[in-house]
Parts: C-alpha cells; structure tokens; sequence
C-alpha cells in the first residue's frame, strides 16, 4: 500500500517493514559494521528515502533501539508488575533467554552487539545504548527498593548491588548467546541465579 507524505509525494515502501530491517541489520552488525549501502539494500529503498524518512544513521540507529526496546524487551516492563522480587527476576531473565535465542532473530542482545565496540567517531550512539540500559537497571533497583519495603526481601539486602548483578548476569548471557549459547545452557544460568536468591 502506498503511503502518502505531506506534500502528496507517494511513497513506495513500508515504514515499519523498512525500520524492522535497519533494527536486524544493526542488530547482526553492529553500528559502524552497517554500512549505508547495506541499509538501502536490505531496507528495500534508495538513500534518499532514506534521509527523507529516518533522518542520517544515526538517527535511524536511534529509530531501531527504540524499536528493539518497546518490542523485544517488553517482557521487562512487565516483569516488574510480578507479585515478589524473586518472581520477577524470574520472568525478566526467561524473558531475556527467549529474546536471546529465537530462532526468527539475529541472536545476542541488540545494545551489545550493535554498539559496545564502537570507535570514538561512534561515541553518540555507544552512549545512547549505555543511557538505556542504566535506566534498566535503575528501574530493576527501584523494583527491588519496593521489595525491600515490603519485606520481601531482607533488611540487609543492597537493591543496587542486587540490581546490578542481575543486570550483569544478564549481560553476560547475551555475550554468550552471540558465542553460539542456546537456550538450554542460558536457562541453567538463570536456575542458578535463582536458586541463590536472598531470603
């Protein structure tokens, strides 16, 4: 179906199929790994287009983390609704093996495998990635703050610290995904953190 601009000029691709295929190539490739031509071609659309509707690269690269975000990681935000602390690390962690191993994506976590390795030309976009999963974690420490409140967990029990080493088990599960991990060795890994939990 055509979609029509503001000044009546049709266009002849879909926005949300074309976003979709930055994010996976962003994805498989990393930031500075993705290069324009492997954009439009992949996109299905020709550099103006490009500019015109997704702005430079970087901008777009925004585009696809948001994308990524409000899509794939959607099972965090709902983790947190989750009665007990324990419970909702435990959706939040299967949720990340899952995202981690389908088959229908290019495997590992997006914010690594698109940025972490970024040259200082590629700054921006590094720290944009860095910005978003602070934010995780501090939403995951708020959660854990709550749970403290509540006595669900014990009194001499650190939110940030615990929220950081989730955060970090996290992580290190999706370096090991990129290395060929699958789902079944990542579930033990969360099993074990589980059954460390405190109280």
């Amino acid at each position: 179906m055509l979609e029509t601009k503001k000044m009546g000029r049709p266009r002849e691709f879909d926005v949300d199929e074309a976003l979709q295929a930055a994010m996976e190539l962003f994805w498989r490739k990393g930031y500075e790994g993705t290069s324009l031509t492997d954009l439009t071609d992949g996109m299905g659309i020709t550099r103006p287009s490009l500019y015109g509707t997704f702005g430079n690269k970087e901008e777009l690269f925004r585009k696809a983390l948001e994308r990524y975000e409000q899509g794939y990681m959607g099972f965090f935000r709902e983790a947190m609704k989750e009665p007990t602390s324990r419970a909702v690390v435990e959706k939040m962690m299967n949720g990340y093996v899952e995202a981690l191993t389908a088959s229908c994506n290019p495997g590992g976590c997006f914010g690594i495998n698109a940025a972490m390795a970024c040259s200082d030309a590629a700054t921006a976009i590094q720290k944009a990635v860095i910005e978003k999963r602070k934010f995780g974690e501090q939403t995951l420490a708020e959660r854990m703050q709550q749970a403290k409140d509540e006595g669900d967990l014990p009194a001499d029990c650190d939110p940030v610290d615990l929220a950081r080493y989730i955060m970090t088990v996290s992580q290190g599960m999706a370096v090991q995904a990129v290395a060929g991990a699958g789902r079944e060795s990542l579930m033990k890994v969360v099993e074990m953190t589980l059954r460390t939990w405190p109280g």
